[in-house]
């Protein structure tokens, strides 16, 4: 199931950044500019460690209390940036869901963030997301992918780059769920017989 969060409109705009062309000879340039390649590398996209996957339990926290699980399988994302415009940047998220035994619905919505950081530093924004996960009668395991689109970092000038930026991507846990993944704890399945 593919699913586009584009949630139109000016997502994680930071700051509205408007250039008029003081000349053609300027204009001209700007357009030169933004024909080229991107300066330098994209924000690097990064699943935060402690909130890739989560486990929801109905119970104890053993294999046969398992109502929810999900995990982050992958991300990629394309940038765009020239001159001393801001990096505008789309991302992707792939994510595998399970219901297990205790699960008491067949639609499980589950949230996850979107954050953008200096590398290493300072947290510039944070959007929450929810994805509706829909499970049928014969189906417990169900993949999705979210685009997300608009996400724009302002530079304060052409000779800072993508480089310095991460974007942080993970799902939204309860305190429990994150001790639980701290914890280092993983479950056993049982060996299957052929």
């Amino acid at each position: 199931m593919k699913r586009i969060a584009a949630r139109t409109g000016v997502f994680f705009s930071l700051a509205m950044i408007t250039t008029l062309a003081a000349c053609s000879t300027d204009g001209q340039e700007r357009y030169r500019a933004s024909q080229e390649r991107n300066p330098a590398p994209c924000p690097n996209i990064i699943v935060l460690q402690e909130a890739g996957r989560m486990i929801e339990f109905n119970g104890e926290q053993t294999l046969e209390n398992i109502a929810y699980s999900g995990e982050i399988t992958g991300v990629r994302g394309t940038c765009r940036y020239f001159a001393g415009e801001p990096i505008k940047m789309e991302i992707e998220l792939d994510m595998a869901f399970g219901r297990g035994p205790t699960a008491d619905a067949n639609i499980k919505n589950v949230n996850y963030f979107v954050a953008v950081t200096r590398t290493n530093r300072d947290l510039i924004a944070k959007e929450e997301f929810t994805v509706p996960v829909k499970f049928n009668r014969n189906r417990t395991i169900v993949d999705i992918s979210e685009t997300i689109k608009n996400i724009t970092i302002p530079r304060a000038n052409d000779t800072i780059s993508g480089i310095n930026f991460e974007i942080v991507v993970g799902l939204s846990l309860t305190q429990d769920q994150v001790i639980f993944n701290r914890s280092g704890k993983s479950l056993k399945f049982p060996t299957l017989q052929k």
